[in-house]
C-alpha cells in the first residue's frame, strides 16, 4: 500500500545479473515493475523530484544493445553502454584420455579420467567441477572419494536438489577457502564471488559459448588474474567442442539471448497484484504496459481480453465466482475479496518448478527434494542416490519421500531433466567449421597441419569416420545408411543440438511416410538423430533436398508432432503463473498429477468454448518457440538447401553414428547392462 509516494523519491534502479533475466519471464516481471514506476513517478508532479536512473549489469552476451534497450524501454529515451577495457584473460585446457576410443560412446568417458582430475585439484587451492545435470554430479561425488579417500571433508556436493542449509554451508565454506573442491551443477554459476576458487574444470559439454566463459569466470574473480578453465570430455567426440570454444572465444562469438514478448500469463498476473494494493485504471495502465519492450505490439482488443478475464473470468469461464478475482469501484479495477488476495499474494513469482518431493530419514532428518517423475518410476524398497548418500525408498506420503540409509553397493542415480539441454546455434556452427578444419583444407586422407591439439588427438577417429563414411565440410549435409540386425538405420548429422533434431527427426519421418506407409523409432542427440525402420527408407538424391524443404514447416510440426500434448504441458506453467489454478496453502501443496489434472480439463474448456483464448495460444507459441526452436529449424533448413548432401552407405555402425546408436538403448537396459553391451560392440567393430 502506498507506494506511489516511496518510488516518487526513488533515485536508482539497480538489476544485476541481466543477462540471466533477460529471455525470461522475470525479465518480463522486472519490465512491467519499471512501467509502473516511470508512469507512477510521470503523474504526481513533487518539487524537485529526483531524476530516476536505471542502472543494468550484465555479462557479456551476443545481443548487448537489444539487452540494453529491452531493459530501458520504458525510460523513452537512449541509454549509455559502460563497458570495461580489461579483456579478462581465459585459459583453456583440455583433459585428453590416454586412449582415444574410434566408437564413443555419450557419458561414460568422464568418470574414466577420475585420475587426471585428482593432480588437477591437488595443484590448486579451490576447484569447482562443473557437471551439466544433478545425477552425474552424484557420481564424480562418489567417484572423487573412491579415488581419493583423504579428501574426505575438503570436498562438497552443491546441486539446487540438495537441502538449502548444507548449500549454505557450502557457499561459506568456498569463501573462507577451507573446501579443496565443490562438485557442482549451474546452481553455482551466478553471483558467486568466491576469490580461493584458482581452477574450474567443465565436465562434458557446455551447450553454449556463454556458458562456459560464464563458468570460467568463477574462476580468478579478480579484475587482473586468469581465469583458468580445464575441459574434460565425456565422450571422444567432444573434444571437438573444446576446440570450438576456445576459438568461438577468442572471436567473442557468443549467444544472443532473444527476450520474449506478449506473456499475457505475467500481465494477468501483474494487474491482479496492483489490484490488491492501490488498483489501477484501465486505460492509463494500458499506457504503461504499451510502454515496455514485452507488451509494445499488445493491441486493444487483447487489453480488453486481459480485463474481461480478471473481472468475468473470460468467456470459457465467466459461470464460476472463482475466477471472478477484480472488481471496479468508481473507475478503479481492485481485488476487495480477502481469500482471493491472500491466495493471490501467496503464488506472486514465475518460476513454475517441476514439481519437487522433499526426501526425509524415517527419523525426520531432511535430505533434499528430488523430481516427482523420478521417484514415481521407483518401487519401494529401490536404492538411489541423494546428496551423496544411497538411500532406499521406504515410502511416499504427502509429497514426501520417507526414506532409511542403504548399505547396498548399486543404486540407481535420479535423472533430472537438466541432462536434456541443447546446443546453442553458435556452438553448433563453430562444431561444423573444426570438422571442416580436421580434413576440408588438405581433402580427405591428406595430413595437413592442424592447430589445435584437440583434433590432432582425434586424428585415427577422423581417419576410420572417413575410410567408413566420410567427415562432413562446413558446407555439407552427412546421411548415413546403415542395415543392421536391428532393421533399416537412416543417420543424419546437421549440429544444431537435441531440440532441433527431436523436431526434425518427427518432420522427416511425416515426410517419408508420405512417401511410402512405413513407420520409424527416433534417437538422437546434439550432433545428429536417426530413424530406424523394419524396411529400407527411402532417401536418395532424387527426393532429399525435398525432405528437407523449410515450406510447409508449420503445419507439417502440427501433423508430426503432438503439439497439443505438448501445449497442454506447457499450458500448466502458463496456467499457474496467470493464476487459473492454485497451488496450495504453504505446506500443503498440491500434488503435481493434481495440478496436470485441473490445467489439462481447463486446457479441455478453453479448446472447446473459448479456441482464441490469450493463454492458450501462449501456450501453444511457447511450445514452438522454446521446445521445438522453430525459427532455428527454419534456418537450418534453410542452410541445408545451399549445402551439399553427402548420402553415404557404410557396410557398419561409423564414429559418429556410434553415440546416437548407444543413446537410443538407453531407454530399456540398466546402466550396467548398457555398458557390457557397449563394450561387446565395441569390440566386435574393432575386430571387423
Amino acid at each position: 500500500k502506498g507506494y506511489p509516494d516511496v518510488m516518487n523519491t526513488l533515485r536508482i534502479v539497480a538489476v544485476d545479473e541481466w543477462h540471466e533475466l533477460l529471455g525470461s519471464k522475470r525479465g518480463v516481471m522486472i519490465e512491467l515493475a519499471l512501467s509502473r514506476i516511470t508512469g507512477q513517478r510521470e503523474k504526481y508532479t513533487l518539487e524537485n523530484k529526483p531524476p530516476l536512473q536505471v542502472w543494468g549489469i550484465s555479462a557479456t552476451i551476443g545481443n548487448m544493445d537489444e539487452a540494453a534497450e529491452v531493459l530501458l524501454a520504458c525510460m523513452k529515451r537512449p541509454g549509455k553502454m559502460v563497458k570495461a577495457q580489461i579483456r579478462k584473460e581465459v585459459r583453456i585446457d583440455s583433459v585428453l584420455p590416454d586412449e582415444i576410443e574410434k566408437y564413443p560412446w555419450a557419458g561414460h568417458l568422464g568418470i574414466k579420467l577420475v585420475d587426471k582430475v585428482i593432480p588437477i585439484i591437488m595443484a590448486s587451492t579451490t576447484t569447482l567441477i562443473f557437471i551439466n545435470t544433478r545425477g552425474m554430479s552424484e557420481m564424480w561425488y562418489q567417484a572423487l572419494l573412491t579415488a581419493a579417500p583423504d579428501l574426505a571433508g575438503a570436498i562438497a556436493l552443491h546441486h539446487g536438489s540438495v537441502d538449502r542449509e548444507l548449500r549454505e554451508w557450502v557457499e561459506e565454506n568456498l569463501h573462507t577457502g577451507r573446501l579443496k573442491a565443490v562438485v557442482c551443477t549451474a546452481s553455482l554459476d551466478l553471483g558467486v564471488d568466491f576469490r580461493p576458487v584458482e581452477t574450474v574444470i567443465q565436465v562434458g559439454s557446455p551447450k553454449g559459448v556463454a556458458r562456459f566463459l560464464q563458468r570460467a569466470g568463477r574462476s580468478g574473480h579478480r579484475p587482473d588474474a586468469v581465469s583458468q578453465i580445464f575441459f574434460l570430455p565425456t565422450h571422444s567426440l567432444e573434444l571437438v567442442e573444446a576446440a570450438a570454444l576456445k576459438e568461438a572465444i577468442e572471436e567473442q562469438f557468443i549467444e544472443s539471448r532473444p527476450p520474449m514478448t506478449l506473456c499475457f500469463d505475467v500481465l494477468i498476473q501483474f494487474c491482479c497484484t496492483l489490484a490488491i494494493s492501490e488498483g489501477f485504471i484501465g486505460t492509463e495502465l494500458f499506457e504503461e504496459i504499451k510502454s515496455t519492450y514485452c507488451y509494445r505490439d499488445i493491441t486493444e482488443d487483447e487489453w480488453r481480453e486481459v480485463l474481461h478475464y480478471i473481472t468475468e473470468g473470460g468467456d470459457a469461464l465467466y459461470q464460476y465466482d472463482e475466477y471472478k478475482k477484480v472488481e471496479i469501484i468508481d473507475g478503479i479495477y481492485r481485488i476487495t475479496k480477502r481469500r482471493v488476495a491472500m491466495r493471490h499474494r501467496l503464488h506472486i513469482g514465475t518460476i513454475v518448478s517441476d514439481a519437487m518431493l522433499k526426501v526425509k530419514f524415517m527419523s525426520g532428518g531432511f535430505i533434499g527434494v528430488i523430481e516427482e517423475y523420478f521417484i514415481s518410476r521407483l518401487e519401494l524398497g529401490d536404492v538411489f542416490t541423494l546428496a551423496g548418500r544411497n538411500l532406499e525408498l521406504v515410502m511416499i506420503k504427502d509429497m514426501t519421500v520417507v526414506v532409511k540409509k542403504s548399505n547396498a553397493k548399486k543404486s540407481i542415480v535420479p535423472s533430472w531433466n537438466g541432462g536434456r539441454m541443447p546446443l546453442s546455434a553458435n556452438l553448433g556452427k563453430k562444431l561444423r567449421e573444426k570438422f571442416n578444419e580436421a580434413f576440408g583444407k588438405n581433402g580427405p586422407g591428406k595430413k595437413g597441419p592442424i592447430k589445435d591439439i584437440e583434433l590432432k588427438v582425434l586424428r585415427p577417429l577422423f581417419d576410420l569416420q572417413e575410410n567408413l563414411s566420410h567427415v562432413p565440410r562446413a558446407n555439407e549435409l552427412l546421411i548415413e545408411q546403415i542395415e543392421t540386425r536391428d532393421g533399416y538405420h537412416l543417420f543424419v548429422y546437421p549440429f544444431e543440438g537435441r531440440l532441433v533434431h527431436e523436431a526434425m527427426a518427427a518432420i522427416l519421418a511425416f515426410r517419408i511416410s508420405r512417401i511410402r506407409p512405413i513407420t520409424f523409432s527416433f534417437a538422437m542427440n546434439d550432433y545428429g538423430f536417426e530413424l530406424l525402420s523394419d524396411q529400407p527408407i527411402p532417401v536418395d538424391d532424387s527426393n532429399v533436398y525435398e525432405l528437407f524443404s523449410p515450406e510447409n514447416l508449420l503445419l507439417d510440426i502440427q501433423r508430426s508432432v503432438n503439439s497439443t500434448e505438448m501445449a497442454k504441458r506447457k499450458f500448466r506453467d502458463v496456467a499457474v503463473i496467470g493464476g487459473l489454478i492454485f497451488q496450495g496453502m504453504p505446506g500443503e501443496q498440491k500434488k503435481a498429477r493434481h495440478l496436470q489434472s485441473s490445467a489439462s480439463l481447463l486446457f479441455k474448456v478453453f479448446a472447446e468454448y473459448d479456441p482464441n483464448n490469450l493463454l492458450l495460444r501462449q501456450s501453444y507459441q511457447e511450445v514452438f518457440d522454446q521446445q521445438m526452436e522453430e525459427a532455428r529449424l527454419r534456418d537450418m533448413l534453410n542452410r541445408i538447401q545451399e549445402s551439399d548432401i553427402v548420402i553415404t552407405f557404410p557396410q557398419r555402425l561409423t564414429p559418429f553414428c556410434f553415440p546416437i546408436k548407444v543413446d537410443s538403448m538407453r531407454e530399456d537396459l540398466s546402466s550396467e547392462k548398457l555398458a557390457d553391451r557397449v563394450q561387446r560392440m565395441q569390440a566386435q567393430l574393432d575386430r571387423d
